[in-house]
């Protein structure tokens, strides 16, 4: 059976136990640097209790962990705590749970994603955005597309995680509330000035493509230091975080059979360039 990551709370306990570990350091030394028992201790390797922000630095400090791979521990901290992130200004529009998503998704190192029938959140347009949230008869508009387009800071960081994009040929076909031709060509125009991020990939995968079948759309977010890698699966009622090595390399080895049908990224450039012109001769 699948081993499913179904809390925040699990997953940082995770990460403090290897941290643990690495350090050479017992339960019963961590209770020591808390004050408290070996067996709360236990309960915060395991999940089964909470831990406080000034818990988990006293233990970081302890185990000889700062910087990036301080503060990515400490982000993974305020999600399973229910604080605030980097995005806090809109938490009351991003379900809880995508929060453990998007805190770490400024940390990865690589991140690997598959869209069929949609554009991804990160490379979708403003005004793809706002037709999308307005289609779907969001209440919010504004904090929506502000927390979508502060996700994009992703990109602007020091040094950003490698993101790599698969997008089905149907995600550009596709507009929000059906025919737009004007909403498509500005997402296009938008994918083809993404070109200014090095470190983004984007590939499409054309209706031509020689494949069996496709998957449903998942990403893979893989990173530098102890934090678990994962695969995320979005659902109608929520997210999955997969980090079960077995299921872990199934998507990769789907990734991997996408990505070689795939278009390279000077054919996927002109393909949009085409797409362009095709959408600007139906306004």
């Amino acid at each position: 059976m699948a081993s499913t990551v179904t809390s925040r709370r699990k997953q940082l306990g995770n990460e403090l136990r290897h941290a643990r570990n690495a350090a050479r350091m017992t339960q019963q030394q961590v209770a020591e640097v808390l004050g408290c028992t070996q067996g709360k201790v236990n309960k915060i390797e395991s999940g089964a209790v909470g831990v406080k922000l000034g818990d988990v630095r006293s233990m970081l400090n302890a185990f000889g962990i700062n910087g990036e791979e301080a503060d990515t521990l400490m982000n993974l901290a305020r999600a399973a705590a229910g604080q605030r992130g980097h995005w806090s200004g809109y938490r009351s529009v991003v379900p809880h749970w995508f929060r453990t998503f998007t805190d770490l998704e400024p940390a990865a190192a690589e991140i690997l994603t598959w869209h069929g029938e949609r554009i991804p959140g990160p490379l979708q347009s403003e005004h793809y955005m706002l037709k999308q949230f307005t289609e779907f008869g969001a209440t919010d508009v504004t904090s929506l597309v502000r927390n979508r387009l502060d996700r994009k800071s992703v990109f602007e960081q020091q040094q950003p995680p490698y993101y790599r994009f698969i997008i089905s040929e149907g995600a550009l076909r596709r507009a929000p509330g059906g025919h737009a031709p004007a909403v498509m060509l500005d997402q296009v125009e938008y994918l083809l000035g993404m070109e200014r991020h090095p470190r983004v990939y984007i590939h499409v995968l054309p209706f031509g493509a020689r494949l069996a079948s496709v998957p449903n759309d998942f990403t893979i977010m893989r990173f530098p230091d102890r934090t678990r890698d994962f695969v995320y699966i979005e659902h109608s009622a929520g997210g999955l975080y997969l980090d079960d090595v077995k299921d872990f390399n199934i998507f990769v080895d789907s990734w991997d059979r996408l990505r070689g049908a795939a278009l390279e990224r000077q054919e996927t450039r002109q393909f949009l360039k085409d797409l362009a012109e095709v959408y600007r001769g139906q306004m």
